[in-house]
């Protein structure tokens, strides 16, 4: 898990329970994607929300999963 904290303290990480993060204080959970399948068994991983592309199609949900993660830590965190 990725954790990346600012210098104003604003921490920012994707949503995991790996690491318990309620500690730091107050969070908010906003989300950034959304991954699916469509009607073939196709897997997307849409990035829309964070302003970035729909990747696919996985043949597995754990590949979009994957794809979606590495996305969101190269260009959110």
């Amino acid at each position: 898990m990725n954790v990346r904290i600012d210098p104003r303290g604003t921490v920012r990480a994707l949503y995991s329970e790996a690491l318990d993060l309620t500690g730091l204080g107050r969070g908010r959970i906003d989300r950034a994607s959304r991954v699916e399948s469509d009607a073939a068994g196709c897997w997307w991983a849409d990035l829309g929300p964070s302003g970035g592309p729909v990747l696919g199609p996985f043949g597995k949900r754990s590949e979009a999963l994957a794809a979606e993660v590495s996305w969101l830590e190269g260009h959110r965190l």
